[in-house]
């Protein structure tokens, strides 16, 4: 077992073991590795990575601990109560250009509460280099919300054209944000949402290249 353990291990190069592993301990997807490993010249199968962890595993390694598992997500029920929100801008109205998620600067929000009701996180993605932004609220209000969107957009308030929220109540002071930031606000229909990520992640629908780094180059190039 031990000799079939380094076999397999070694049939690629030190490189892409350590890239390997080093991708693993980030939690990055086997799938996010392989994508990469073409980009640096050392290509290797998402398939292979697997295969390795597993041989891993058989061999006593706890690398299989770093692959990342998916989160169900669960949908409001029927029952929730519906919040007016004051002014409220569909998402029918938003410019048909954000749809293709290839302009600069349009952002979503989103927020996530904290363990038995203790604060919430605010999130905002940036649609075209998924850059992520995240900031800790002491309660889900739209005041602290609110704040928290104005704090971590503002020095990045040249590249926000338009900002899309889902219909909770905590993104009721959409107003004031729009108006701090000199942007508009829309929301999207009940029970939306989109896909998450990190910033320092490879992206496969970036050519695998990091939502801080393509961020970045769309700043510059603005």
């Amino acid at each position: 077992m031990k000799r079939r353990c380094l076999a397999a291990k070694y049939r690629v190069s030190a490189v892409t073991i350590s890239l390997v592993e080093f991708g693993l301990s980030h939690k990055w997807s086997p799938e996010q590795i392989a994508g990469v490993s073409k980009i640096i010249g050392n290509p290797v199968s998402h398939e292979w990575i697997y295969g390795f962890v597993q041989r891993d595993k058989l061999c006593g390694g706890k690398l299989y601990k770093q692959l990342r598992h998916g989160h169900r997500k669960y949908r409001k029920g029927s029952r929730e109560k519906r919040v007016i929100i004051p002014n409220r801008v569909g998402i029918e109205h938003r410019p048909a250009i954000v749809d293709k998620k290839e302009r600069f600067g349009d952002w979503e929000a989103d927020t996530v509460l904290g363990k038995n009701g203790t604060g919430a996180i605010v999130s905002l993605v940036e649609r075209k280099s998924k850059l992520y932004l995240i900031r800790k609220v002491p309660a889900k209000t739209a005041a602290d919300v609110g704040r928290a969107m104005v704090g971590m957009l503002w020095r990045h308030r040249r590249y926000v054209r338009t900002i899309t929220a889902d219909n909770g109540a905590e993104f009721c002071a959409h107003e004031m944000v729009a108006d701090k930031l000199k942007t508009n606000v829309y929301f999207a229909n009940l029970y939306s949402s989109w896909e998450r990520g990190l910033n320092a992640r490879p992206r496969k629908c970036l050519g695998y290249k990091q939502p801080a780094v393509v961020f970045n180059e769309l700043r510059n190039a603005a």
